[in-house]
Protein backbone atom coordinates (compact mmCIF):
# COMPACT_ATOMS: atom_id res chain seq x y z
CA UNK A 1 0.00 0.00 0.00
CA UNK A 2 1.20 3.09 -0.86
CA UNK A 3 1.36 6.35 0.82
CA UNK A 4 -1.06 8.03 -1.72
CA UNK A 5 -3.19 5.19 -1.33
CA UNK A 6 -7.06 6.33 -1.02
CA UNK A 7 -7.59 3.83 2.57
CA UNK A 8 -4.60 5.65 4.06
CA UNK A 9 -5.46 9.23 2.97
CA UNK A 10 -7.45 12.03 5.03
CA UNK A 11 -9.81 12.75 2.54
CA UNK A 12 -10.61 10.62 -0.44
CA UNK A 13 -10.77 13.11 -3.65
CA UNK A 14 -14.24 14.03 -4.76
CA UNK A 15 -15.26 13.43 -8.09
CA UNK A 16 -18.62 14.36 -8.39
CA UNK A 17 -21.12 17.12 -7.21
CA UNK A 18 -22.67 14.85 -5.19
CA UNK A 19 -19.59 13.76 -3.62
CA UNK A 20 -19.09 17.68 -2.54
CA UNK A 21 -22.68 17.87 -1.13
CA UNK A 22 -21.81 14.78 0.41
CA UNK A 23 -18.46 16.17 2.50
CA UNK A 24 -19.84 19.55 3.25
CA UNK A 25 -22.98 17.63 5.27
CA UNK A 26 -20.58 15.33 7.03
CA UNK A 27 -17.90 18.58 7.78
CA UNK A 28 -21.34 20.56 9.10
CA UNK A 29 -22.41 17.85 10.85
CA UNK A 30 -19.45 17.59 12.65
CA UNK A 31 -18.99 21.29 13.23
CA UNK A 32 -22.49 21.62 14.57
CA UNK A 33 -21.41 18.29 17.45
CA UNK A 34 -18.47 19.78 18.48
CA UNK A 35 -20.64 22.91 19.01
CA UNK A 36 -22.99 21.20 21.13
CA UNK A 37 -20.22 19.01 23.12
CA UNK A 38 -17.26 20.44 23.40
CA UNK A 39 -18.62 23.93 25.87
CA UNK A 40 -20.21 20.63 27.86
CA UNK A 41 -17.06 19.01 28.35
CA UNK A 42 -14.93 22.27 29.13
CA UNK A 43 -17.95 22.88 31.93
CA UNK A 44 -17.41 19.40 33.15
CA UNK A 45 -13.65 19.47 33.38
CA UNK A 46 -13.99 23.41 35.12
CA UNK A 47 -16.84 22.27 37.73
CA UNK A 48 -14.43 18.89 38.21
CA UNK A 49 -11.45 21.11 38.99
CA UNK A 50 -13.01 24.24 41.05
CA UNK A 51 -15.62 22.13 43.19
CA UNK A 52 -13.41 19.27 43.97
CA UNK A 53 -12.73 17.57 47.12
CA UNK A 54 -10.59 19.76 49.64
CA UNK A 55 -11.14 23.06 47.59
CA UNK A 56 -12.60 26.30 49.28
CA UNK A 57 -15.82 27.01 47.12
CA UNK A 58 -18.97 27.91 48.02
CA UNK A 59 -21.19 24.59 47.67
CA UNK A 60 -24.60 26.07 49.00
CA UNK A 61 -27.74 25.98 46.74
CA UNK A 62 -27.90 28.79 44.83
CA UNK A 63 -31.91 29.09 44.30
CA UNK A 64 -31.05 30.16 40.87
CA UNK A 65 -33.26 27.88 38.43
CA UNK A 66 -34.07 28.66 35.02
CA UNK A 67 -36.75 26.55 32.51
CA UNK A 68 -36.37 28.94 29.89
CA UNK A 69 -32.29 27.68 29.82
CA UNK A 70 -33.37 24.09 30.09
CA UNK A 71 -35.69 23.58 27.84
CA UNK A 72 -33.49 25.61 25.00
CA UNK A 73 -31.06 23.54 25.72
CA UNK A 74 -33.13 20.48 24.20
CA UNK A 75 -35.08 21.94 22.11
CA UNK A 76 -32.19 24.09 19.85
CA UNK A 77 -30.12 21.03 19.29
CA UNK A 78 -33.18 19.16 18.51
CA UNK A 79 -34.35 21.68 16.07
CA UNK A 80 -30.55 22.25 14.69
CA UNK A 81 -30.21 17.97 14.29
CA UNK A 82 -33.57 17.79 12.32
CA UNK A 83 -32.37 20.18 9.62
CA UNK A 84 -29.23 18.10 8.81
CA UNK A 85 -32.01 15.06 9.14
CA UNK A 86 -33.93 16.77 6.23
CA UNK A 87 -30.51 17.69 4.58
CA UNK A 88 -29.45 14.01 4.42
CA UNK A 89 -32.43 12.55 3.58
CA UNK A 90 -32.72 14.58 0.51
CA UNK A 91 -29.59 13.85 -0.67
CA UNK A 92 -30.35 10.24 0.22
CA UNK A 93 -33.78 10.18 -2.24
CA UNK A 94 -31.73 11.54 -5.00
CA UNK A 95 -28.96 9.02 -4.71
CA UNK A 96 -32.16 6.21 -5.57
CA UNK A 97 -33.62 8.55 -8.37
CA UNK A 98 -31.41 8.29 -11.80
CA UNK A 99 -32.36 10.50 -14.44
CA UNK A 100 -34.19 8.68 -17.22
CA UNK A 101 -31.21 9.18 -19.51
CA UNK A 102 -28.56 7.45 -17.18
CA UNK A 103 -26.31 4.84 -18.72
CA UNK A 104 -27.43 1.59 -17.06
CA UNK A 105 -23.99 -0.77 -15.90
CA UNK A 106 -24.53 -3.81 -14.59
CA UNK A 107 -22.53 -5.47 -11.44
CA UNK A 108 -21.89 -8.79 -10.43
CA UNK A 109 -19.96 -9.57 -7.13
CA UNK A 110 -18.51 -12.59 -6.16
CA UNK A 111 -16.05 -14.30 -4.33
CA UNK A 112 -13.70 -12.39 -4.46
CA UNK A 113 -13.97 -10.11 -7.57
CA UNK A 114 -16.41 -7.69 -9.39
CA UNK A 115 -17.53 -8.33 -12.85
CA UNK A 116 -18.81 -5.67 -14.81
CA UNK A 117 -20.75 -5.48 -17.57
CA UNK A 118 -21.40 -2.36 -19.98
CA UNK A 119 -24.64 -1.85 -21.79
CA UNK A 120 -22.75 -2.38 -25.39
CA UNK A 121 -21.43 -5.37 -23.95
CA UNK A 122 -18.07 -4.82 -23.11
CA UNK A 123 -16.77 -6.84 -19.90
CA UNK A 124 -14.92 -5.82 -17.06
CA UNK A 125 -12.68 -7.82 -14.23
CA UNK A 126 -12.20 -5.29 -11.15
CA UNK A 127 -11.88 -2.05 -13.57
CA UNK A 128 -14.60 -0.16 -14.61
CA UNK A 129 -14.14 2.83 -17.18
CA UNK A 130 -16.71 5.50 -17.25
CA UNK A 131 -17.26 9.15 -19.36
CA UNK A 132 -18.00 11.97 -17.01
CA UNK A 133 -20.73 14.22 -17.38
CA UNK A 134 -22.76 11.16 -17.93
CA UNK A 135 -25.57 10.10 -15.32
CA UNK A 136 -24.43 6.38 -14.42
CA UNK A 137 -27.06 4.14 -12.93
CA UNK A 138 -25.05 0.66 -11.60
CA UNK A 139 -27.49 -2.51 -10.83
CA UNK A 140 -25.98 -4.67 -8.81
CA UNK A 141 -26.41 -8.41 -7.84
CA UNK A 142 -24.22 -10.57 -5.46
CA UNK A 143 -23.71 -14.48 -7.07
CA UNK A 144 -22.71 -16.11 -3.98
CA UNK A 145 -22.69 -13.87 -0.28
CA UNK A 146 -23.23 -10.36 0.77
CA UNK A 147 -21.13 -7.53 -0.87
CA UNK A 148 -20.62 -3.93 -0.70
CA UNK A 149 -19.74 -1.90 -4.05
CA UNK A 150 -17.83 1.14 -2.55
CA UNK A 151 -16.70 3.98 -4.65
CA UNK A 152 -15.12 6.54 -2.37
CA UNK A 153 -14.34 9.21 -5.20
CA UNK A 154 -18.23 9.72 -5.47
CA UNK A 155 -19.38 8.67 -2.21
CA UNK A 156 -21.35 5.71 -3.04
CA UNK A 157 -21.89 2.47 -1.59
CA UNK A 158 -24.32 0.05 -1.86
CA UNK A 159 -25.23 -3.47 -0.77
CA UNK A 160 -24.86 -6.21 -3.18
CA UNK A 161 -27.14 -9.01 -2.37
CA UNK A 162 -27.66 -12.55 -3.90
CA UNK A 163 -31.04 -12.76 -5.49
CA UNK A 164 -31.88 -9.06 -5.12
CA UNK A 165 -30.99 -6.33 -7.25
CA UNK A 166 -30.07 -2.81 -5.45
CA UNK A 167 -29.10 0.24 -7.69
CA UNK A 168 -27.08 3.61 -6.97
CA UNK A 169 -26.14 5.78 -9.52
CA UNK A 170 -23.91 9.15 -9.92
CA UNK A 171 -22.40 11.69 -12.33
CA UNK A 172 -18.81 12.06 -12.07
CA UNK A 173 -17.38 15.13 -13.16
CA UNK A 174 -13.25 14.57 -12.77
CA UNK A 175 -10.90 12.92 -14.93
CA UNK A 176 -8.65 10.35 -12.91
CA UNK A 177 -8.71 6.61 -11.88
CA UNK A 178 -9.42 5.96 -8.12
CA UNK A 179 -9.92 3.06 -6.31
CA UNK A 180 -13.17 0.57 -5.64
CA UNK A 181 -13.72 -1.01 -2.89
CA UNK A 182 -16.01 -4.21 -1.44
CA UNK A 183 -16.83 -3.08 2.18
CA UNK A 184 -18.40 -5.66 4.23
CA UNK A 185 -16.98 -8.48 5.24
CA UNK A 186 -17.34 -11.54 2.43
CA UNK A 187 -14.76 -14.31 3.42
CA UNK A 188 -11.02 -15.00 3.37
CA UNK A 189 -9.85 -12.70 0.63
CA UNK A 190 -12.42 -9.80 1.34
CA UNK A 191 -9.22 -7.59 1.54
CA UNK A 192 -8.02 -7.74 -2.04
CA UNK A 193 -11.64 -7.43 -3.84
CA UNK A 194 -11.20 -4.30 -5.11
CA UNK A 195 -9.81 -2.43 -8.11
CA UNK A 196 -10.40 0.75 -9.99
CA UNK A 197 -12.46 3.21 -11.52
CA UNK A 198 -11.83 5.16 -14.38
CA UNK A 199 -13.44 8.35 -15.00
CA UNK A 200 -13.20 9.50 -19.08
CA UNK A 201 -13.63 12.76 -21.28
CA UNK A 202 -16.70 11.29 -23.21
CA UNK A 203 -14.26 11.11 -26.54
CA UNK A 204 -12.19 8.50 -25.18
CA UNK A 205 -14.87 6.32 -23.03
CA UNK A 206 -16.18 6.22 -27.01
CA UNK A 207 -12.56 5.10 -27.96
CA UNK A 208 -11.90 2.74 -24.99
CA UNK A 209 -15.47 0.90 -26.03
CA UNK A 210 -14.25 0.76 -29.67
CA UNK A 211 -10.84 -0.87 -28.71
CA UNK A 212 -11.86 -2.83 -25.13
CA UNK A 213 -12.08 -5.94 -27.99
CA UNK A 214 -14.45 -6.77 -30.39
CA UNK A 215 -17.32 -9.06 -28.06
CA UNK A 216 -21.21 -9.84 -28.45
CA UNK A 217 -23.72 -7.57 -27.13
CA UNK A 218 -25.68 -8.28 -24.20
CA UNK A 219 -28.75 -9.39 -26.41
CA UNK A 220 -26.89 -11.22 -28.65
CA UNK A 221 -25.30 -13.26 -25.98
CA UNK A 222 -28.16 -13.28 -24.14
CA UNK A 223 -29.54 -15.40 -27.18
CA UNK A 224 -26.91 -17.61 -27.94
CA UNK A 225 -27.10 -18.65 -23.74
CA UNK A 226 -30.98 -18.81 -24.25
CA UNK A 227 -30.33 -21.50 -26.23
CA UNK A 228 -27.75 -23.58 -25.00
CA UNK A 229 -29.54 -23.50 -21.66
CA UNK A 230 -32.70 -25.20 -23.62
CA UNK A 231 -34.87 -22.25 -23.44
CA UNK A 232 -36.23 -22.08 -26.85
CA UNK A 233 -37.32 -25.50 -26.91
CA UNK A 234 -40.00 -25.04 -25.10
CA UNK A 235 -40.92 -20.94 -25.13
CA UNK A 236 -40.65 -20.55 -28.64
CA UNK A 237 -43.98 -20.11 -30.96
CA UNK A 238 -44.87 -23.24 -32.08
CA UNK A 239 -43.50 -25.42 -29.33
CA UNK A 240 -45.12 -28.97 -28.29
CA UNK A 241 -44.18 -27.78 -24.82
CA UNK A 242 -46.37 -24.97 -25.10
CA UNK A 243 -44.67 -23.13 -22.36
CA UNK A 244 -45.68 -18.92 -22.17
CA UNK A 245 -43.77 -16.85 -24.90
CA UNK A 246 -41.77 -14.33 -24.25
CA UNK A 247 -43.57 -11.56 -26.97
CA UNK A 248 -44.85 -8.78 -25.16
CA UNK A 249 -43.78 -10.08 -21.73
CA UNK A 250 -41.36 -7.90 -20.31
CA UNK A 251 -43.29 -4.83 -18.66
CA UNK A 252 -46.87 -6.14 -19.05
CA UNK A 253 -49.04 -7.62 -16.05
CA UNK A 254 -48.99 -10.66 -15.25
CA UNK A 255 -52.01 -12.72 -13.31
CA UNK A 256 -50.88 -15.48 -10.89
CA UNK A 257 -52.90 -18.87 -10.18
CA UNK A 258 -53.39 -16.64 -6.21
CA UNK A 259 -55.20 -14.07 -7.86
CA UNK A 260 -52.17 -11.57 -7.84
CA UNK A 261 -51.08 -9.71 -10.20
CA UNK A 262 -47.51 -8.59 -10.88
CA UNK A 263 -45.09 -6.83 -13.17
CA UNK A 264 -43.05 -8.31 -15.31
CA UNK A 265 -39.70 -7.05 -14.62
CA UNK A 266 -35.75 -7.94 -14.03
CA UNK A 267 -36.80 -9.18 -10.54
CA UNK A 268 -39.54 -11.29 -11.59
CA UNK A 269 -38.30 -12.52 -14.66
CA UNK A 270 -34.99 -13.65 -12.29
CA UNK A 271 -36.94 -15.42 -9.87
CA UNK A 272 -38.90 -17.20 -12.01
CA UNK A 273 -36.32 -18.96 -14.09
CA UNK A 274 -35.01 -19.35 -10.48
CA UNK A 275 -38.04 -20.84 -8.77
CA UNK A 276 -40.29 -21.04 -11.82
CA UNK A 277 -42.68 -22.79 -8.73
CA UNK A 278 -42.80 -19.68 -7.16
CA UNK A 279 -45.10 -17.90 -8.38
CA UNK A 280 -47.81 -19.87 -10.41
CA UNK A 281 -49.82 -18.39 -13.18
CA UNK A 282 -53.07 -18.21 -13.86
CA UNK A 283 -54.66 -20.85 -16.57
CA UNK A 284 -54.28 -24.01 -14.08
CA UNK A 285 -51.02 -24.76 -16.83
CA UNK A 286 -49.18 -27.49 -15.72
CA UNK A 287 -45.69 -26.61 -14.27
CA UNK A 288 -42.83 -28.55 -15.59
CA UNK A 289 -39.86 -25.87 -15.63
CA UNK A 290 -36.72 -27.18 -14.26
CA UNK A 291 -35.27 -24.93 -11.01
CA UNK A 292 -32.27 -22.86 -12.75
CA UNK A 293 -31.16 -22.04 -8.90
CA UNK A 294 -27.08 -23.11 -8.42
CA UNK A 295 -27.24 -24.13 -11.97
CA UNK A 296 -26.71 -20.74 -13.81
CA UNK A 297 -24.27 -18.29 -13.06
CA UNK A 298 -25.54 -14.61 -12.04
CA UNK A 299 -23.56 -13.14 -15.68
CA UNK A 300 -25.21 -15.70 -18.01
CA UNK A 301 -28.92 -15.06 -15.90
CA UNK A 302 -28.69 -11.49 -16.89
CA UNK A 303 -28.01 -11.68 -20.29
CA UNK A 304 -30.65 -14.02 -20.88
CA UNK A 305 -33.05 -11.47 -18.90
CA UNK A 306 -31.52 -9.10 -21.49
CA UNK A 307 -32.64 -11.26 -24.51
CA UNK A 308 -35.87 -11.41 -22.73
CA UNK A 309 -36.16 -7.43 -22.56
CA UNK A 310 -35.44 -7.11 -26.26
CA UNK A 311 -37.50 -10.19 -27.55
CA UNK A 312 -39.62 -8.87 -30.65
CA UNK A 313 -43.16 -7.54 -29.56
CA UNK A 314 -41.65 -6.17 -26.36
CA UNK A 315 -41.21 -2.97 -27.87
CA UNK A 316 -37.87 -2.64 -29.18
CA UNK A 317 -35.95 -4.97 -31.40
CA UNK A 318 -32.94 -6.74 -30.29
CA UNK A 319 -30.92 -6.06 -33.49
CA UNK A 320 -31.57 -2.30 -32.00
CA UNK A 321 -29.89 -2.89 -28.93
CA UNK A 322 -27.15 -4.78 -29.65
Amino acid sequence: MTPDHAAIQFWPVAASVKAVETDELILAFTVLTLALTVPVFIAITWFALRYREGSEADRSPSGIRSNLIEISWMLIPFLLTLIFFAWGAQLFVQSRNAPPDAMVVEAVGRQWMWKFQHATGQSEINDLHLPIGQPIKMRIISQDVIHALYLPAVRMQVAALPDRYTEMWFKADKVGTFHLYCSEYCGTDHSVMGGKVTFMNPGDYQDWLVHAGAQQGKVAAGRVLYQAYGCAGCHEPGSPVGAPGFAGLYGSKVQLADGRTVTADDGWLRDKILNPNGDKLAGGGKQVMPSFAGRIPEDDLGRIIDFIKAYPGTGQSAEATR
